[in-house]
Formats: structure tokens, sequence, C-alpha cells
């Protein structure tokens, strides 16, 4: 009878081994701790080596984070190159940082050849911009393994910056995400630029009488105007969090307040009600409220870069992150 059930729960114990390596159970702190130890600090130095020669690169690598798990889940598809990818879709081709990632791939495929997966290395580089550009660090659970499918007429429902609230809201829930979360993560936009064209609608002929969007403060309006002369298009470019693009602070929600907010769909978290709650509670440059926002940012990132992630023997651990093995 002992025999009988050592037997039974040997079998479960050996069960249970077979279907955590096969299908996964998901992604984990400290993945690479055995495999690959060095694997984050490879990516931290080159992330830092990047930024600092570039602070552009940090929001850069932040949004094409948030550009891949929105489309297929956190796989790294938005990383393959090629006609018909992800990459060539329009929402994409203003992204920035692929150089960055890829010298982070070569590097651990000489530390630890075909162990970290692209898609954990982005999800990696977007945690470091945010340190390197001033906010709180968060532990990033790693695992994912990279996807084999990258199609652009996959990358219809990335939010938009003429987004409402409602469409935003709908958007964020397909994904998990709720509204506490959407307002976080989007206040992602304390770092970085966006071109005129995302918003020079809201700059002349807006309303039906041809003014200007009347939720913009009047003398930001005309900020806004000389940036953006009629007809801007790619090449002009505005902060998102005007007077602090490049620190990680909770300012960008300051902005919203008080009507400068530059695209339409940031500007509507403060003027929405179910969204503005949560913008009140990230006001605020110092102290408590804008450690907040920080600390909440965090947690919002690892649940989005948890959404669809691929892992056990799904997919595949790329040699190159621009292309399928």
């Amino acid at each position: 009878m002992e025999a009988t059930l050592f037997k039974v729960v040997f079998l479960l114990l050996v069960f249970n081994i077979i279907n955590t390596v096969v299908h996964g159970q998901g992604t984990r702190v400290g993945f690479y701790s055995s495999t690959c130890p060095k694997a984050e600090s490879i990516v931290k130095s080159t992330v830092a080596s990047h930024v600092n020669s570039d602070s552009t690169v940090a929001p850069g690598l932040l949004r094409m984070h948030f550009h891949d798990c929105f489309v297929q889940g956190c796989d790294a598809s938005v990383l393959v190159a090629g006609s018909g990818t992800e990459r060539t879709a329009f929402p994409n081709l203003g992204l920035r940082g692929y150089e960055v990632i890829d010298d982070a791939k070569t590097q651990l495929e000489t530390a630890c050849p075909g162990v970290v997966s692209c898609a954990d290395i982005l999800a990696l580089a977007a945690r470091d911009s945010v340190v390197l550009s001033g906010g709180l660090s968060w532990q990033v659970p790693t695992g994912r393994r990279d996807g084999r499918v990258s199609q652009a007429s996959d990358v219809n429902n990335l939010p938009g910056p003429g987004d409402s609230v409602d469409v935003q809201k709908q958007k964020f829930a397909a994904k998990g995400l709720n509204t506490q979360d959407l307002v976080t993560l989007v206040g992602g936009h304390t770092i970085g630029t966006t071109a005129c064209q995302f918003f020079s609608n809201r700059l002349r002929n807006f309303t039906t009488n041809g003014a200007a969007d009347p939720s913009i403060d009047p003398s930001f309006l005309s900020q806004l105007q000389t940036l953006c002369p009629q007809n801007s298009g790619a090449t002009n470019r505005v902060a998102l969090d005007n007077g602090s693009q490049n620190k990680f602070d909770s300012s960008y929600y300051v902005n919203l307040k008080n009507g400068r907010g530059v695209l339409q769909s940031d500007q509507a978290l403060w003027n929405d009600a179910s969204t503005k709650t949560f913008v009140q509670r990230y006001l605020g440059l110092r102290g408590l409220l804008g450690l907040t926002f920080n600390v909440e940012f965090g947690k919002s990132m690892v649940k989005m870069s948890n959404i669809g992630v691929k892992t056990g023997v799904d997919g595949e651990i790329r040699k190159i992150c621009s292309s399928f093995n």
C-alpha cells in the first residue's frame, strides 16, 4: 500500500515537472539566474551606454515595449524587419531603439548563446530606460519567448492620439488592463516627444467656427502653433511633457490639469470623470503623490509586460532579434 502510494506521488511529481517544462508557468523574476546570470546587467549597461549618448533613446525603448505588447502580446514581434511586418505599419514607423536591442542581443549571444529572448531584452530595456530617466526601478519578471508571427495587418488596435477616453478604456480592457493602468501607463509620456502631425488638428479649425481646441491653455496654444506651423509633418516635434521631457516624473499630470496636454487623448484624461480621479492622485512634482505615480507605474508595467506572453515551448529564442530563426 505504501509502495503504491509512493509510486502515485512520484508519478505526480514527474508529471508536474514535465508539465512545467513543456507548458511553462508564465514569467518570473530571476528566470536567467542560473542559465545567464549576467543577462540583466548586460542589458542595463547596454541601454545606459546608448542613453548616455542620446537621451531620446529612453522614451523610444519604452514606447517600443508598449507597441510590442499591444500586438500579439509581449513577444518581440515588433522587432522583426521585412516587408509586411509590424515594424512597417504606420503607427510603428516612428519607433526608435532597435539598435539598442540588437546591441544587447549580440552581447548576450556571446555570453550565453540561445538563452535570452528578444522579448525579455525589450522588457528589461524599457525598465532600465525609465530608471535612467529618473524613475524608480521595479523587478521585471522574465521567461518570455519570441513570437514567430509579425504582420502589419495586426497593428490595428493600438491606442491612438485622437482616441476618446471610452475608446482608450476599451483598448486597454481588451488587454486585461483597467482604468488605473491606462492613466498610469500613459504617464510614460512624461518623457519623449511627438510629431506635430499627431495633434495639429487641435491647433486650427478644431471647432465648427474654426477655432482651436478650447481645452488647450491659451498661452500654451500660441507656443504649439509656433512650434507647429501650418502643414507641419513628422519632422516638427514637441515635448509630450512640456518643461520636463527628459525627466521621468509626475509633471505630465500637472500639465493635464493646466490644459497643457499635447495629444488629444492625453488631455481627455483630465476632462473625463472616470480618469480624472487617477490623474488627481498623481498630481505633484514632489513628495508622496509624485512617489505614488512611480510606484504604480512599475506595477502597471509588470501587468502590461505579461500580456499574451509565450513561455515553455511556445515561440522561439531568436538568434537575431530582427529576424525569425
